[in-house]
């Protein structure tokens, strides 16, 4: 049995509602409105929930992992709310940061040291991200559009920067 499925990280098929969310998260704008809104919003529904849920989960049927890194600089545990994309028996990570120039703060969190912690609807498991070859890789960009369509927009406005992507294995 591999992490995905220790965590129960499950896709689900979004409704009409969800796939509009989706789709209007997926453009420049809803992109920039979500990277600004979601991590206080996701925040909040952790803690109402007690991490059963997450924002993505309910408006756009996105199953979220938190995923805890250890700051590069501060040293202190720093939180994120990421989608992740089923490959194998595992998950990974894509630094899209909603299609933004800027690679975001948890990948060169992972990069000074990638051991860190994801829970799923309240399960935990400890795991070493490590960089996907170029056949992981492939295969991540993939699936990773029958995750989240957006994602591939993602990619096309991404620019001047190499997209990272982790492969998490669960820590020994």
């Amino acid at each position: 049995m591999g992490l995905a499925a220790d965590l129960s990280y499950d896709l689900r098929r979004p409704n009409v509602f969800q796939r509009g969310v989706q789709a209007f998260a997926s453009t420049r704008a809803g992109a920039r409105l979500f990277s600004r809104l979601l991590p206080p919003m996701d925040r909040a529904a952790t803690r109402l929930t007690h991490g059963r849920t997450s924002v993505p989960r309910l408006l756009a049927a996105l199953p979220v992992l938190l995923v805890t890194t250890t700051g590069r600089r501060s040293g202190q545990p720093r939180d994120t709310h990421l989608i992740a994309v089923p490959i194998e028996d595992t998950l990974a990570l894509l630094g899209t940061n909603f299609g933004q120039e800027h690679t975001p703060a948890w990948v060169h969190n992972l990069e000074a040291d990638p051991r860190a912690r994801v829970t799923h609807r309240g399960v935990s498991r400890q795991v070493v991200a490590r960089p996907a070859t170029d056949a992981e890789r492939e295969q991540v960009l993939l699936n990773s559009a029958g995750v989240y369509g957006g994602y591939l927009k993602y990619q096309q406005r991404i620019t001047g920067r190499r997209l990272r992507i982790f492969v998490l294995e669960a820590a020994d």
